[in-house]
C-alpha cells in the first residue's frame, strides 16, 4: 500500500482516495513574472512523480496546476518595463510551458486566473452571504479568520499574534490577520468590474476557485512547496471549507522541501537563483529530473555541480543499459531451458522490482528507488551482457520500462519499433564490413569506420574474432 506524509495530520498515512479508482490532485503553479528556476523544477518534478506512480498503481489521475497571471509582482514588473501586464505574463507563460515540456511533465488542466474572474466573484459572494467575509468602504473584501475555528491547524501556527497578513492594508481590516479576497483597484492597475467596484482577486482565493471548479468541493491531494503552507494553503483551506461546509476540503496535503545552494535557501533576495533556461545549456533535462529524485521530496535538496555530475553518470548508465537490452532483444534466441544461474537471475530481477515498489510506497522514497534502478543496471552489465537468455532480457527490459513510467527519463530511448530495428541492422552491417577490412589487414579503413561510428554514439569493442557494439550518448 502507498503511504504518504500528510501535512495536515503531521504523520505518514495510508493513501486512500475519496474514490476507490480515481485520484484528483491540484498543485500550485507559478506566478508568471520571471523565468522558471530549479526550485520550480524540484516542486513540479515531485508532483509529476507522485502522479506517475499513482497512475502506475492503477489510479485514474486528474492533475490540475494553475498559472497565476495577475499579481502584485506581475504589475510591478510591467510598470518597470513600461509594458502591459499581458506582455509580461505571455512571455513567462511561454517559458513555463517550454520548461515543463523539456522536463517531460504533462499537466491535464492549466487554468489561468484571468480566465476565472467570474468564478472568483461568485465564490466571494457566497462567502459574504454566509458571514465569512466582509466588504470595506474602499471596495476590498476580506475573509474573517475568526469566523473559521480551524485556522492554523495546517501550518501549526495557533498563536494569533503570528497571523499578521498584508500589513499595508491593516487600517481597513477588522483584524490584522484577516486576508484579502478581493483588492480594490489602485490608479493605473488592471482591474475587473465586481459587485464591490473595480478590483482584482487576492492571491489565495484564486487557487480555491480553480481547484474546486475542476476537481469539485472535495478532492484528494493539494500540493506545493513548503513555503506555501502559510499563509497561502492555510488561507485556501479556511475559505474553501467555509464555503463548502465540508471537512476535509483536501484529504492529503503534499509539500516539497526547499532547495539550497551552499547550504543557503535559494532566493532572489540572496541572488543565488539558477534559471532552468541556463542550466539546460549545461545538462539534459533528464539529468535534472534524476538529480531532483536523488533526495526525498520532503528534505532539503542541495544543488552542486558534483551532484549534477552524479545524476549525469546515472543517466548515461541507464541509456547504455536500455540500448544494450534492445540490442540483445534482436539477437538472443528463444529460451527452452534455464540453468540454475538463469533461474537465479529471474528471481533477482523480481526482487529488484519489488524493492522499487516498496521504496515508492514508503512516502515516495526516490533515493531508495534509484538504488534499485542502479542495481538493475548492474545486473544488466554483469550478467546479461555476457550470458543473456531471452527470458532474463525480456524481464529486465520490462522492468526498465516500468521504472521509467515513474522516472520519466528514458522516453527517447525505450524501444520504438521497426525504424529502430532497421537502425540496429544497419549498424550491424557496418560492423561486419569493418570486420572484413580487419581480416584483410586494412586497418586504416577499419579504424576510420570505428571513428565515424564513435561520432554517432556507437562504441565498438573488439575481441579476437569478432566485434561487439553498444549505443552511448
Amino acid at each position: 500500500m502507498l503511504m504518504l506524509y500528510n501535512t495536515l495530520s503531521k504523520r505518514v498515512e495510508e493513501f486512500k482516495p475519496l474514490n476507490e479508482f480515481r485520484v484528483k490532485m491540484y498543485f500550485c503553479g507559478p506566478t508568471v513574472y520571471d523565468y522558471m528556476h530549479i526550485g520550480h523544477a524540484r516542486a513540479y518534478v515531485a508532483a509529476d512523480v507522485l502522479k506517475r506512480y499513482l497512475s502506475l498503481k492503477g489510479y485514474d489521475v486528474l492533475h490540475v496546476q494553475n498559472i497565476t497571471d495577475i499579481d502584485d509582482k506581475i504589475i510591478k514588473k510591467a510598470n518597470d518595463e513600461n509594458v502591459s501586464w499581458e506582455v509580461i505574463t505571455e512571455r513567462y507563460i511561454k517559458d513555463y510551458i517550454d520548461m515543463l515540456n523539456r522536463l517531460n511533465i504533462k499537466i491535464h488542466i492549466h487554468p489561468r486566473v484571468s480566465d476565472h474572474i467570474k468564478d472568483i466573484i461568485e465564490f466571494i459572494e457566497d462567502l459574504i452571504s454566509k458571514g465569512y467575509a466582509y466588504v470595506t468602504p474602499s471596495g476590498s473584501v476580506y475573509f474573517s479568520v475568526d469566523s473559521y475555528p480551524h485556522y492554523g491547524e495546517l501550518s501549526g501556527r495557533l498563536d494569533r499574534t503570528e497571523w499578521r497578513q498584508e500589513e499595508e492594508f491593516l487600517a481597513e481590516k477588522k483584524k490584522p490577520y484577516d486576508f484579502a479576497l478581493w483588492k480594490a483597484a489602485k490608479p493605473g492597475e488592471p482591474y475587473w468590474e465586481s459587485p464591490w467596484g473595480k478590483g482584482r482577486p487576492g492571491w489565495h482565493i484564486e487557487c480555491s476557485v480553480m481547484s474546486s471548479k475542476y476537481l469539485g468541493s472535495q478532492f484528494d491531494i493539494h500540493g506545493g512547496g513548503q513555503d506555501l503552507i502559510f499563509p497561502h494553503h492555510e488561507n485556501e483551506r479556511a475559505q474553501s471549507e467555509a464555503r463548502f461546509g465540508l471537512r476535509p476540503w483536501v484529504k492529503y496535503w503534499f509539500h516539497v522541501g526547499y532547495l539550497t545552494i551552499r547550504k543557503e535557501k535559494m532566493s532572489k533576495s540572496l541572488g543565488n537563483v539558477i534559471y532552468l533556461k541556463d542550466i539546460f545549456n549545461k545538462v539534459k533535462p533528464e539529468v535534472l529530473r534524476l538529480w531532483v529524485l536523488s533526495a526525498h521530496y520532503r528534505t532539503p535538496l542541495e544543488f552542486s555541480e558534483e551532484y549534477l555530475e552524479n545524476a549525469n553518470k546515472l543517466f548515461n548508465r541507464l541509456v547504455s543499459s536500455v540500448n544494450l537490452l534492445k540490442k540483445l532483444l534482436t539477437e538472443v534466441e528463444p529460451t527452452h531451458y534455464l540453468d540454475e544461474r538463469g533461474i537465479s537471475i529471474l528471481k533477482e530481477l523480481s526482487n529488484i522490482r519489488e524493492s522499487f515498489y516498496r521504496a515508492m510506497d514508503d512516502d515516495l522514497n526516490t533515493p531508495k528507488a534509484l538504488a534499485c534502478v542502479h542495481e538493475l543496471t548492474t545486473l544488466v552489465f554483469r550478467d546479461l551482457e555476457q550470458k543473456p537468455t531471452l527470458a532474463s532480457v525480456l524481464k529486465a527490459y520490462s522492468i526498465m520500462r516500468e521504472f521509467n513510467e515513474v522516472l520519466g527519463v528514458l522516453d527517447n530511448y525505450i524501444y520504438t519499433g521497426v525504424k529502430e530495428e532497421l537502425l540496429n541492422k544497419l549498424i550491424e552491417l557496418l560492423v561486419i564490413i569493418r570486420q572484413k577490412h580487419r581480416e584483410v589487414k586494412d586497418y586504416e579503413t577499419a579504424d576510420w569506420i570505428r571513428s565515424e561510428l564513435m561520432k554517432l554514439g556507437v562504441k565498438l569493442m573488439d575481441y579476437k574474432d569478432r566485434s561487439k557494439w553498444v549505443l552511448e550518448l
